[in-house]
């Protein structure tokens, strides 16, 4: 497939800096549009679903894993090559019985759906020992849109944290995969690592029943994808460097300690696969003090196909150094906003923290705080999911922890801690 989706970067910034000014900040916002269904339709795509099968997954949340496969299954457009694995303390397959993916037809989605019927919970949990298997049947497929669904409810109790580090790190950079967490008794870090090293998100189901609406919109957004292991690649100059590199929208990750180094100047960071959608990135570059009306290029950001060398966009980030205190203090609204959103995200984790060691001075302040620029920000669901954790009275600013939070409560506000609320209008000007 030679045509590629339409892909642009919008750079925001203020780019005047004050005299001594050294760091230059702005979101970049990329997006990919144009035949992006039809290009989907024509790219090769592989899917490998995991169903945790351990003990604890009895008592109902089998049934509901079981019809949540089935369901992405027949979500699997005709030929997409996929398997289904069941996860122990080992890995096994379900579908097909060797280790190799099948084309998606009539014949094999009849077949596979046979097989996870048949999936009984025993055992233990061991996540790494699934995602290598996953990496190995994915290998055939270099240039195919790769995507993994793992569901889980319990901890990675199976296998010491070496081995599980070793399977994450051969894991990386070899597909993309979507964690799902049922019930209240599976680790929010643990599957945020997994999700952050392999590009995916993190969702938390506290109802098994809703696991099959999840696992179909899952496999549609994976079926929708046009373009694989796309990378942003920042170029700055020899007297400059990149301090961070973080996505913002939808959800926050920092891609900073990702690079690749694509030449001597340059650095790639993974962004994974690519449908009609839009992400938001703040940039961060170390620039030298310069003089009054010197104007420099402080990164230049494209989005590449490394594999192809297609470059799909690019944009400039400037840097001006002003004498007027007026245009060099001015910060830009949406690197505000976005500014504000990742402390937002290390407030509550913190505040989680800090309540589950006791500290309740601590909590109660870190909360408290978030639920204050929740409101600020316009994250509505943010704010939803605090209240559950505290009590906020929106015109003091004060709150206080609840006495009695379910643990389904805070798990539901540490994964939505990452989503972030775009900008509730376009900054004027």
């Amino acid at each position: 497939m030679t045509e590629q989706p339409q892909f642009t970067i919008r750079v925001d910034q203020n780019k005047y800096l004050p005299m001594d000014g050294t760091e230059v900040h702005a979101v970049l916002t990329v997006e990919a549009a144009g035949p992006v269904e039809r290009l989907a339709q024509e790219q090769q795509a592989a899917e490998v679903i995991i169903v945790d099968t351990s003990g604890s997954m009895s008592y109902g949340k089998i049934n509901e894993a079981r019809k949540a496969a089935m369901a992405a299954v027949d979500t699997l457009r005709d030929g997409v090559h996929f398997a289904i694995v069941s996860g122990t303390a080992y890995a096994h397959m379900v579908f097909p019985h060797d280790r190799h993916l099948v084309p998606a037809d009539r014949g094999s989605r009849e077949a596979a759906k046979a097989a996870i019927s048949r999936m009984e919970a025993d055992g233990g949990t061991a996540i790494g020992r699934w995602l290598r298997l996953a990496a190995d049947l994915f290998q055939p497929f270099p240039h195919a849109i790769k995507h993994a669904i793992l569901l889980t409810d319990g901890k990675n109790e199976h296998q010491d944290a070496r081995e599980f580090d070793a399977d994450l790190a051969y894991c990386t950079g070899k597909f993309v995969c979507d964690c799902r967490g049922v019930g209240d008794g599976w680790v929010v870090a643990e599957l945020r690592k997994i999700a952050s090293a392999l590009l995916g998100t993190v969702g938390d189901i506290p109802d098994p029943k809703d696991l099959e609406a999840d696992f179909r919109a899952m496999t549609q957004t994976a079926m929708g994808k046009a373009v694989a292991d796309v990378v942003l690649r920042v170029r700055t100059p020899q007297n400059a460097s990149l301090k961070f590199l973080k996505q913002v929208s939808p959800t926050l990750e920092d891609l900073t300690a990702r690079r690749a180094a694509s030449g001597p100047l340059d650095g790639d960071y993974p962004t994974g696969s690519w449908g009609a959608e839009s992400r938001e990135y703040h940039l961060a570059i170390q620039v030298q003090p310069g003089t009054v009306g010197q104007e420099m290029r402080a990164a230049w950001v494209r989005v590449m196909v490394p594999d192809t060398g297609a470059q799909l966009a690019a944009g400039n980030v400037l840097a001006e150094w002003s004498a007027d205190p007026v245009a060099s203090t001015r910060i830009n609204p949406r690197v505000a906003h976005y500014t504000g959103q990742q402390e937002l995200a290390q407030l509550i984790q913190d505040g989680l923290q800090a309540r589950k060691d006791g500290d309740l001075e601590l909590a109660t302040a870190r909360l408290g705080r978030a639920r204050g620029i929740a409101q600020q920000s316009g994250n509505g669901d943010t704010a939803k999911l605090l209240d559950r954790v505290i009590d906020f009275d929106p015109e003091s600013g004060t709150a206080r922890l609840k006495p009695d939070v379910e643990k389904a409560a805070e798990i539901a506000l540490d994964t939505g801690s990452v989503r972030t609320a775009r900008m509730r209008k376009e900054p004027q000007g």
